[in-house]
């Protein structure tokens, strides 16, 4: 089964994330804002992830001493998106 969430970022360059999960892997990531060579590197990576996997690895990046980071976001945001 396909879910898709928007997930409102924090913290960080990029304002928003689009996620598309089929079961728990990740079938498309699409950010708005933030560096555009950076967001679509890791877009690309997780492409077919397991969501957890991606949690595990990106999860608690930090980018300049925000505490945060657009990989880091996006950990958030499958979080939260598992959760629901």
């Amino acid at each position: 089964m396909k879910k898709t969430y928007s997930y409102q970022t924090v913290g960080t360059c990029s304002r928003q994330i689009d996620l598309e999960l089929e079961g728990d892997v990740v079938r498309s990531v699409r950010f708005t804002g933030g560096c555009q060579g950076n967001t679509t590197g890791i877009a690309t990576l997780v492409r077919g992830m397991r969501a957890a996997e991606v949690i595990e690895q990106l999860g608690g990046i930090d980018c300049k001493g925000r505490g945060t980071s657009c990989p880091d976001q996006l950990a958030c945001a499958l979080r939260r998106m598992l959760a629901e």
